[in-house]
């Protein structure tokens, strides 16, 4: 439980340093293929075992990190585009219901048992995801808008679901570093690939302001995937129920801070969502 913990603290900040790249109007994009480059900087500095850049290619895992790495850059520009165009509270709605797609694979490809009381731990979930997140006024947008949520839904749990996948059948416990490191460092070249078509368009500039940003977000990035691969070996959870605490705390705990750090005000709504998110923690994790 503890590096589900620490995968739900990590994930928890990214959020937090999200909001504050607005309140300091760093550029996003530009930030976050900095914070992929210091992500795969972190995972090469804290593999134990003897990196050499030739054998990487040879791992059984090695080309799904390329996948992930596009998923990666597409999901976050994803969300951004969802958040401003649509409204904060759908594109969290749409990141966070996305634990359903990793769940249900894992019951179908891993012939996880999720009992009837387990699934009504999820049910909850779902629903303490939603009023946790929602807000009065959101989502008023026309008909095409809804693309947009959709595939940040999809992305999400196609994320989730491949590192699930990954970890079941690829990788080796002592490889979690390296994995990780790679996923990043596969981002990292497709953002810089997408920086540089841009830059056809419109010089680059090398920003400061930038660069810190992405380092200080690069580093609870990293750690937040690398606990919660360490989180989906235990054996005493399921993939189901490491998802659905997962997803449902970073909720809660990001609510928390959003307060604490932000002053910002809850509803009625708010409130009994993140009741109901408890509640789904101790069926699914208890049970």
């Amino acid at each position: 439980m503890l590096y589900l913990a620490l995968s739900i603290l990590f994930s928890s900040l990214i959020f937090v340093i999200f909001k504050l790249f607005d309140t300091y109007n760093v550029t996003t994009l530009y930030a976050i293929i900095t914070n992929y480059v210091v992500a795969c900087g972190v995972g090469f500095f804290f593999y134990e075992g003897t990196i050499t850049i030739s054998e990487i290619p040879k791992k059984p895992w090695f080309w799904g990190t390329f996948l992930l790495g596009f998923l990666f850059i597409g999901v976050f520009n994803l969300m951004a585009a969802t958040a401003q165009k649509v409204g904060v509270s759908v594109a969290s709605v749409a990141t966070k219901m996305s634990l359903v797609i990793p769940v249900v694979l894992g019951v179908f490809l891993y012939k996880e048992t999720v009992g009837f009381v387990k699934i009504i731990g999820i049910v909850l979930a779902l629903v303490a995801v939603y009023f946790a997140s929602y807000k009065e006024g959101a989502a008023k947008a026309g008909k095409n808008a809804l693309l947009l949520p959709i595939m940040v839904f999809l992305g999400s749990g196609l994320i989730d679901a491949s590192l699930n996948y990954a970890q079941e059948l690829y990788i080796d416990e002592t490889e979690f570093p390296l994995f990780s490191a790679t996923v990043f460092g596969s981002a990292a070249i497709i953002g810089f690939f997408l920086i540089g078509i841009k830059s056809f368009q419109k010089p680059l500039r090398v920003n400061l302001k930038n660069v810190a940003a992405g380092i200080v977000l690069g580093i609870p990035n990293y750690f937040s995937i690398y606990f919660l691969l360490r989180a989906l070996q235990n054996k005493d959870l399921t993939s189901a129920s490491v998802f659905t605490i997962n997803n449902v705390a970073i909720v809660m705990f990001s609510t928390l801070l959003g307060i604490l750090l932000f002053k910002e005000r809850l509803s009625v709504k708010n409130w009994g969502g993140i009741v109901l998110a408890i509640i789904s923690i101790i069926l699914v994790a208890l049970f």
